[in-house]
């Protein structure tokens, strides 16, 4: 095909030659990384601040997976608002996609993908709507136009324009006048995920990447290496 892109010859090394990787850590990943209780908190904490000191963009975006109850799969990037040892809190309309999918199938995927630093941090497990003091705490932090936004918009419904969508926006900001709170829609609010399997990856030279993993096992953890 004529304009095709050579995919298979587009190779990115990793690592360096004196044994550093790009995040400038010699050491490499290993399983007495990972302490504590749960084992993955410490350390997604870890990696999740020296991204920021990096000056990664938008270094809380991780890609959310779901299942719909078709059981097809749909990903999405979002914004990763919270985090505990209970699990990662994201916010969305209940009745987006990806609202509806959790409500047939309350489990989903988060990375986090700090390719630049050659890290990356997959979670998965059940998902649980936040509480709505919660929702309201994390609204209340939120500037006016996003929550004007949020109010206006029938996420994932089709519109017939942008400018339809910014007159909705508009129509809302005027009934609610400047100064008066904007409440937090019934059909807004946060997720939790609450992790079964959180599993780390660092980038090493020759594709041979460290990859470390702690899974629930009933009411404990266990901490294992994997194959790349």
């Amino acid at each position: 095909m004529n304009g095709q892109v050579e995919l298979h010859s587009m190779r990115v090394g990793y690592g360096a030659s004196d044994g550093t990787g790009r995040d400038g850590v010699a050491a490499n990943l290993d399983v007495d990384w990972l302490t504590g209780d749960p084992p993955w908190r410490a350390l997604f904490g870890d990696w999740l601040a020296a991204a920021i000191g990096a000056g990664v963009a938008e270094p809380n975006a991780m890609i959310v997976g779901t299942v719909d109850a078709d059981g097809r799969p749909a990903t999405r990037t979002v914004l990763c608002k919270g985090v505990s040892d209970e699990g990662i809190v994201f916010f969305t309309g209940y009745d987006s996609d990806k609202g509806r999918a959790l409500a047939a199938n309350p489990y989903a995927s988060a990375t986090f993908p700090w390719i630049a630093m050659e890290r990356q941090i997959h979670v998965r497990g059940r998902v649980v709507k936040v509480s709505g003091d919660e929702t309201q705490a994390y609204w209340n932090s939120r500037p006016r136009g996003s929550q004007v936004s949020a109010s206006a918009s029938d996420q994932s419904r089709p519109i017939a324009s942008r400018e339809a969508l910014e007159a909705k926006a508009a129509d809302v900001a005027r009934r609610l006048g400047e100064d008066a709170p904007v409440p937090v829609p019934e059909n807004w609010g946060g997720y939790r995920i609450e992790p079964d399997v959180v599993e780390f990856w660092q980038g090493r030279a020759d594709r041979l990447h460290n990859r470390v993993r702690a899974v629930r096992d009933g009411d404990a953890w266990r901490v294992e290496r994997l194959q790349p």
